[in-house]
């Protein structure tokens, strides 16, 4: 059974930084390409950051690139997402997401709250 565990949001200040953890298991994590979305108060999923399964390659939304840094431990099934340089509108439920047997999988999600 495939199992996502985000952890590390909390509520932070403009300009402050958080890190995202999501321990995945249930898979062949090496093998996976993993992903991050948020999802804000009353609006739809964003994909926010990519990273391929090697840890090579990495993507991410307009919004949070040059602030925001995804990485992966392989060995330890996990994947990170570091925030820095936080806005309100980064405000949103986090969700660790992995596209395994023609399905996409999402773990219960973290919440990040940035206000002053």
């Amino acid at each position: 059974e495939v199992q996502l565990v985000e952890s590390g949001g909390g509520l932070v200040q403009p300009g402050g930084s958080l890190r995202l953890s999501c321990a995945a298991s249930g898979f062949t994590f090496g093998s996976y390409d993993m992903s991050w979305v948020r999802q804000a108060p009353g609006k739809g999923p964003e994909w926010v950051s990519a990273i391929n399964s090697g840890g090579g390659s990495t993507y991410y939304a307009d919004s949070v690139k040059g602030r925001f840094t995804i990485s992966r431990n392989n060995p330890r099934n996990l994947v990170y997402l570091q925030m820095n340089s936080l806005i309100p509108e980064d405000t949103a439920v986090y969700y660790c997401n992995v596209r395994a047997y023609s399905r996409n999988f999402y773990g219960q999600g973290t919440q990040v709250t940035v206000t002053s």
